[in-house]
């Protein structure tokens, strides 16, 4: 979002998603992704599912 300069509620507005759910995206708080909300994400930033993700390994405890 920060390359192509879209604020979390263009992204909404492009998408046709609530903003409370693209927030929820944006901010890690979401339990269960939903694979056409992904791919309206991904339309609307011409990006590939790879760019949205980062895997972060946890220590052990």
């Amino acid at each position: 979002m920060k390359e192509r300069q879209m604020t979390r509620y263009v992204l909404a507005q492009k998408t046709g998603i609530k903003y409370q759910t693209i927030d929820g995206y944006y901010k890690n708080s979401v339990l269960r992704y939903d694979a056409e909300n992904l791919s309206k994400i991904i339309t609307a930033l011409d990006c590939g599912v790879e760019d949205l993700f980062e895997i972060v390994e946890e220590d052990d405890p």
